[in-house]
């Protein structure tokens, strides 16, 4: 097994993982970020139609869904307790802001999508590749030690093979973990993108809330159980055609968030429709 070398200046291995990956937890369902950052563009309590007008690719009713979520993660607040109160951002949500930021920036530096991207999806796209269970303990292994063979990044990071062998797929796909050789067997080493990620793991657990990142996770539960993924839209398949849809809404694609113009087609309603997560992993 390769000596293990000191972790990267870049502090990914000094970060708590799951702590990183529980906050990521709450803004990875579709249209999180978008509806955030509509709220923090105006400024103001509005309400579900009022956010669904400003994201017309998205239905009304997902949009209350949505912020029916952020408003139970602590995300939003209501101006109200009726079922038609207008929703604002609380100061949980407000400090979002480095997040945004932290993953774009990294999101530009290091991948790419192709075309104009708006930024609330290039965010999106970014916590999409973050957020899986265990993900974040794959990378701070192999930063510690890589390049490293499966079985001893599976026993480095405490998961099952079955499991570990999954999370170095997913993590291949997503560009972050790459293989130093075609043969079976060959070791694993991060990716320039995934060795970047050492500042932005450590804005998300900077900005985490323990309390309530902390009821989002199962330690309890088995590790195969988190071979789930999020049912939001993935990468590679329908997330393709929405990420294109969203491309063209980027009405000032060097801006963080870019609104679309309101002739903008609307996504597909059976995206829309498989694009509705539930909070389970």
């Amino acid at each position: 097994m390769p000596t293990p070398v000191q972790p990267s200046a870049s502090s990914i291995g000094s970060v708590d993982a799951q702590r990183v990956e529980d906050a990521l937890s709450l803004i990875a369902p579709k249209w999180t970020t978008w509806s955030a950052q509509t709220l923090a563009q105006q400024g103001r309590p509005m309400r579900v139609r009022d956010v669904a007008a400003r994201l017309p690719f998205v239905s009304e009713q997902f949009v209350g869904k949505r912020l029916a979520q952020m408003h139970a993660d602590g995300l939003v607040t209501r101006a109200g307790d009726c079922n038609g109160a207008p929703y604002q951002l609380s100061a949980f949500g407000e400090s979002l802001s480095a997040v945004h930021r932290a993953l774009s920036d990294w999101s530009r530096t290091n991948l790419s999508l192709g075309g104009e991207v708006a930024g609330a999806e290039r965010v999106e796209d970014a916590v999409r590749r973050l957020y899986l269970r265990h993900s974040t303990a794959v990378v701070q292994v192999l930063d510690a030690g890589g390049p490293m063979r499966f079985v001893h990044i599976a026993e480095e990071a405490g998961l099952d093979n079955g499991f570990t062998r999954q999370r170095l797929n997913r993590l291949q796909t997503d560009g972050l973990v790459a293989r130093t050789g075609p043969r079976h067997g060959d070791p694993y080493v991060l990716t320039d993108a995934g060795r970047a990620l050492g500042p932005v793991y450590a804005t998300v657990e900077r900005w985490s809330n323990p309390v309530t990142t902390r009821r989002h996770s199962s330690p309890s539960a088995p590790v195969t159980a988190a071979t789930r993924t999020h049912p939001g839209v993935p990468l590679g398949s329908d997330g393709i055609r929405t990420a294109a849809a969203l491309r063209r809404s980027a009405a000032v694609p060097s801006a963080l968030f870019s609104h679309a113009p309101q002739s903008q087609p609307p996504v597909p309603t059976a995206v829309t429709a498989r694009s509705a997560p539930s909070r389970g992993r």
